[in-house]
């Protein structure tokens, strides 16, 4: 209750919304991603297209999550089809040494 009123244990000073600006949510401003294949209309994804796999396997050889790349539902589960037959076939590998 105290803090509510300005009292003792507060943080003291302007409330988080004064000092960003009156802006809701803060932080930076994210631009929501777009999946790569819709924007162009690609629906079968190769798997002996490694230039094409190669953006979406960071350095350590994981696939990267729809969330950091930004590609749709259906896409996604392409994508990870691909990368698992180019990996057995030993065109992306598996991990990095």
């Amino acid at each position: 209750m105290a803090d509510q009123r300005g009292g003792r244990g507060g943080r003291g000073g302007k409330g988080k919304k004064e000092e960003r600006g009156g802006r809701k949510g803060g932080g930076l401003f994210r631009r929501k991603k777009v999946c790569r294949f819709c924007v162009d209309k690609i629906d079968y994804i190769n798997y002996k297209d490694v230039r094409m796999l190669m953006p979406f396997i960071p350095e350590r050889g994981k696939i990267q999550p729809r969330r950091l790349s930004g590609t749709c539902a259906m896409h996604q589960r392409k994508l990870q089809t691909a990368i698992k037959r180019a990996r057995q076939l030993a065109l992306v590998p598996y991990v990095t040494d």
